[in-house]
């Protein structure tokens, strides 16, 4: 849980807490995302949670071809 959490403070410390009120942070339905410390967390920052429909690999498609070309690019 603490990697979760820890991202959630860098993204808010990098933004000096200048989150704009219609961000959305997206996720797919694992335990880290789906727990009531989180979602207060997410919530508290002032942002919009996206999760994943359960079996709906579709949904994570775009992130998942980012980052895979992400990794490409930095290796």
């Amino acid at each position: 849980m603490e990697i979760v959490y820890r991202t959630l403070e860098k993204l808010s410390d990098s933004l000096n807490g200048l989150i704009h009120p219609e961000a959305i942070i997206h996720s797919d339905q694992g335990v880290h995302y789906t727990h009531p410390e989180f979602q207060r967390r997410v919530k508290e920052l002032g942002l919009v949670r996206s999760m994943s429909r359960s079996g709906n690999c579709w949904d994570n498609a775009p992130m998942e071809s980012f980052f895979g070309h992400f990794k490409d690019e930095v290796d």
